[in-house]
């Protein structure tokens, strides 16, 4: 069985390719990506056909639709999400190169299409209850990534009302870790200022805290497991993928000997806009919206359906990330690469590379 990866150097499309690789289900693997691996980059890299292709360019459905012939499934992970100063890059990239990714499946006759969506696509919902997959998918307002991904999630309602023979699945997983993805996750949300080293203590000795301020984490090893078990048992429709215990200032402080300290996430969202406004850091201010106001998520039909339990609890997942972005942890592909240190950092600052700005961030 073929399965072609667009997207897959990243967070998630490293632990997709580790687990086709190593599951021995799929004998032939395609990876699509705008930046290849390095030729001696190692495992899963090594065990893969590769093609570049940039998703958001104006021939990338025509070369994409070409590289999908004869497959048997097409897992879409292509995402951007720096730099964050440049809004209609990241749309173009995010909705249109998923609007040709699925133009060019349809185009190659695969039957089967796996896209990454996020608990970010949900409207907004509650904190001390779980909402299944037929929650709305309208977004938060205010969060320039869940507007995007519901505006995805909008384009696959119509490709299956046009196209009923394409078998689309939607993984909506909550914020996905691994210790191999930590620099790039530090780079995405942190910034070359972020003083990261003092994580190496194991501790987190303040966490913001509020009824609001709680999100669900997994492994992505176990993200990857849901996309190969979704293919493998021929399942369409949306599946919620996320771990226990969820994510607050309680959980984390018993694990990260923290104390919890009440903010309101209106201030959150105050000082996320200064520094981001003034290049310190590269999250946009509608992150904070998003983690305040998306619903947890139950899990029910990923486990009912697809057999799925997670393999690893959200706090071991947090642990892992922790400690990776404490030493700069990457992985061989040129998103999860290294932490550079502190020196090179400051360097390429001054040079004008600013936090949120960049290509390839």
């Amino acid at each position: 069985m073929r399965v072609v990866v667009v997207g897959a150097t990243g967070n998630i499309g490293t632990a997709v390719l580790r687990r086709l690789v190593d599951g021995g289900e799929f004998d032939q693997i395609t990876g699509v990506a705008r930046r290849l691996p390095a030729r001696d980059a190692g495992p899963p890299y090594d065990q893969v056909q590769w093609h570049r292709v940039d998703v958001g360019a104006p021939e990338a459905t025509r070369e994409l639709a070409d590289l999908f012939a004869g497959a048997a499934a097409v897992i879409h992970l292509a995402w951007q999400i720096q730099p964050s100063h440049d809004r209609a890059r990241i749309r173009h990239t995010n909705v249109m190169g998923t609007a040709g990714t699925a133009a060019a499946v349809v185009a190659a006759s695969v039957p089967a299409l796996l896209v990454a969506s996020s608990v970010g696509a949900y409207a907004s919902g509650p904190k001390d209850d779980r909402v299944d997959e037929d929650w709305p998918v309208t977004g938060v307002p205010g969060s320039t990534y869940s507007q995007d991904k519901a505006d995805v999630e909008a384009l696959l309602d119509r490709l299956e009302d046009e196209q009923p023979r394409l078998r689309v699945v939607r993984i909506r997983n909550g914020l996905a870790f691994q210790r191999s993805a930590a620099a790039e996750i530090a780079r995405l949300f942190a910034g070359p200022l972020a003083p990261l080293g003092l994580l190496r203590h194991g501790r987190l000795p303040l966490l913001p805290g509020g009824r609001t301020l709680r999100v669900q984490a997994v492994h992505s090893d176990d993200v990857a497991d849901a996309y190969a078990r979704a293919i493998l048992a021929q399942a369409h429709g949306a599946f919620n993928i996320a771990a226990e215990p969820v994510l607050d200032a309680a959980s984390v402080g018993a694990r990260f000997h923290g104390m919890a300290v009440p903010v309101p996430p209106a201030l959150l969202h105050a000082a996320a806009a200064l520094t981001w406004t003034a290049r310190l850091q590269p999250t946009e201010p509608g992150w904070i919206r998003l983690a305040a106001n998306c619903p947890l998520m139950s899990c029910h039909r990923a486990e009912a359906e697809l057999g799925w339990r997670p393999r690893t609890d959200a706090l071991d997942a947090l642990a892992e990330l922790l400690d990776g972005m404490a030493h700069g942890t990457g992985d061989g592909s040129p998103p999860l690469r290294a932490r550079p240190g502190a020196a090179a950092r400051l360097l390429a600052m001054a040079g004008g590379r600013l936090p949120g700005h960049g290509d390839p961030y």
